[in-house]
């Protein structure tokens, strides 16, 4: 299979090993995706680089991998293509948004990222959880950008922003950003990923092949 770290991708998952090699790397699967790994950089809701981000580089299980190059084909026949910004997340940076949301002092990127969400209420929110899909290699944050410019398209709101209008149904975008955050849904249900209710780039392939492990080995 294309982009196998390690042989051995049909084999059950045991305590054994740390899953690294049931995973690929995105771009061996997809060449020409686009990667904006902001979680290993500082421009991200925390403002630095998330523990167990080494390298930019995106993983995802093959079974996510070979479904996304599908939704690929699909919109490079409209010059269109796929921004990922997140896929495989280990527990340990997931762990250190836990640390970062319980710290009420840091709101360095609250103007950017939470302008109108009470830092004390995202847990309650929803927004920051102590457990993710991202974990368990099967979720994806991402984007369409025009091929020939490079431009995202217009979702009615950034990646990762915590409010309302992230919702992907949210009736605070325009008609442009409502066809495009469908047009995105659209083509991901139809080749078997769910999408989150509250966040228009967050999708999870269904049936997930670990649908019970969380793994923590770094993105590197």
């Amino acid at each position: 299979m294309i982009g196998l770290l390690l042989l051995g991708c049909d084999q059950q998952a045991n305590e054994e090993d740390d899953g690294k090699q049931y995973f690929v790397y995105v771009q061996q699967s997809i060449p020409d995706v686009v990667l904006d790994v902001r979680y290993f950089s500082n421009d991200n809701f925390m403002g630095v680089t998330v523990d167990g981000y080494k390298k930019a580089v995106v993983l995802v299980s093959q079974e996510a991998a070979t479904a996304l190059s599908e939704v690929q084909e699909k919109l490079t026949q409209q010059g269109l293509g796929l921004k990922i910004f997140d896929a495989y997340r280990p527990q340990k940076a997931v762990d250190h948004f836990v640390r970062w949301a319980e710290d009420p002092a840091d709101i360095l990127t609250k103007q950017k990222y939470y302008p109108n969400v009470p830092k004390d209420r995202l847990f309650e929110l929803g927004y920051i959880a102590r457990k993710s899909g991202h974990t368990r290699g099967s979720t994806l944050d991402l984007t369409i950008v025009d091929l020939e410019t490079g431009a995202e398209l217009d979702m009615g709101s950034p990646w990762d922003f915590f409010g309302d209008i992230s919702h992907h149904d949210s009736p605070l975008v325009d008609e442009e950003a409502r066809l495009n955050r469908d047009l995105l849904r659209g083509l991901m249900m139809e080749h078997g990923f769910r999408p989150a209710v509250t966040e228009w780039w967050h999708y999870t392939l269904e049936p997930e092949p670990f649908p019970e492990r969380y793994f923590d080995f770094d993105v590197e």
